[in-house]
């Protein structure tokens, strides 16, 4: 039986644990404003020089050249910036995940706790019933422990292929750049 110390130290610990993940996700939002301030504000500033190499452009050839030197640097830019939104993202949900499987683990402990309480105080004869509940608890573990590894997984996956379409898009763009 819980009792009412228990109770209220575990909706405690919830609160601090929904209080931290609710700082966290000021923080990624903070960092996301930041990026795109900053970004923004480069963007600007390029576009007034790009504005001003224009203006002063004497003929085609002079415009094309133009055109291309702006190319390359804009690919290598973007992919920048889609990086730094990928890793922000991605710590934010890295914060949440930790979390998450700290609070299930500690559900586990606790359950399976009860579980061998339970299993104290059976009556006689019930062995063969606490039995299966155990191996039904530890089947279930092992199903969770088994999709986190595949997330996990799927993650790294899914971290790689951006890294790859990232570097790819800039080694596409110079080419193209240099064929202008």
């Amino acid at each position: 039986m819980l009792t009412v110390e228990q109770v209220l130290a575990s909706q405690k610990a919830n609160i601090e644990t929904l209080l931290g993940l609710t700082s966290k996700a000021f923080e990624g939002v903070e960092k996301i404003v930041e990026l795109n301030l900053t970004a923004s504000k480069a963007a600007l500033a390029e576009s007034s020089e790009h504005a001003k190499a224009l203006l002063s452009v004497k003929d085609a050839q002079e415009l094309m050249a133009l055109q291309t030197a702006m190319f390359q640097p804009l690919a290598e830019k973007t992919a920048a910036y889609s990086r730094h939104l990928y890793d922000i993202a991605s710590g934010s949900t890295s914060e949440f995940s930790k979390t998450v499987e700290n609070q299930a683990a500690d559900a586990q402990k606790k359950f399976m706790g009860l579980v061998d309480n339970a299993a104290k105080n059976a009556p006689a004869g019930s062995e063969a019933a606490v039995a299966v509940m155990k191996n039904a608890v530890a089947a279930a573990n092992n199903a969770l422990e088994s999709v986190q590894k595949a997330v996990k997984q799927a993650t790294d996956v899914a971290q790689s292929n951006f890294n790859a379409v990232a570097a790819s898009a800039v080694d596409a763009a110079k080419p193209a750049s240099k064929k202008r």
